[in-house]
């Protein structure tokens, strides 16, 4: 079974809440992805040294540490790759637990 680490979910939900909107704040991303500061912090890294998110920080503003988060290309075949093997984790997840029910009625109905 083709499995996806911990932290492969959280930054596969960290691209994902980019990839939806780019203007969110580092606090706004870990509320919404129920993550401390730290945690996003921790996975903004990581994907930054893979290549695969970059930030911009806004010239114009005055709030200079505002940043904008971006996919790179490279980060966005990483996020479809993560997708397909989220969903077939969960498809197999699906036929699992179909198969366990279908049993389980045998056994009842043979009773």
């Amino acid at each position: 079974m083709n499995k996806l680490s911990k932290d492969n979910q959280d930054q596969l939900n960290v691209m994902r809440k980019i990839d939806e909107n780019r203007n969110l704040t580092q606090r706004d991303l870990a509320e919404e992805l129920g993550f401390s500061l730290g945690k996003l912090n921790y996975c903004i890294k990581e994907l930054q040294i893979r290549g695969f998110i970059k930030m911009n920080n806004f010239r114009k503003s005055k709030n200079k540490m505002k940043y904008i988060y971006m996919l790179t290309p490279g980060g966005i075949t990483a996020k479809t790759k993560l997708t397909i093997n989220f969903m077939k984790r969960k498809m197999q997840e699906f036929d699992e637990l179909k198969k366990e029910l279908e049993k389980s009625k045998k056994h009842v109905d043979s009773n």
